[in-house]
């Protein structure tokens, strides 16, 4: 399912010092990529995180997809 992941995820100075975190919660994207990374499935996060909608599951993967992608052209 393809998200606009800009529209779920935000960085703020004053909150989480400016790590990137889910729109509207103090839950970083890292936290989310953790989970998915020791394998949960997006149910899995959900029943960890049950405040997470799928969409912010598929958001948090896009927006590692575009940094890594941003990675690679940089260096």
């Amino acid at each position: 399912m393809p998200v606009e992941w800009r529209e779920y995820i935000v960085s703020t100075p004053e909150v989480l010092r400016g790590k990137p975190r889910l729109k509207g919660t103090r839950i970083p994207v890292s936290l989310v990529l953790g989970y998915l990374a020791a394998g949960y499935d997006p149910q899995g996060i959900r029943r960890e995180l049950p405040d997470v909608s799928p969409e912010q599951v598929a958001a948090c993967l896009d927006y590692a997809r575009d940094l890594a992608e941003f990675e690679l052209a940089a260096g």
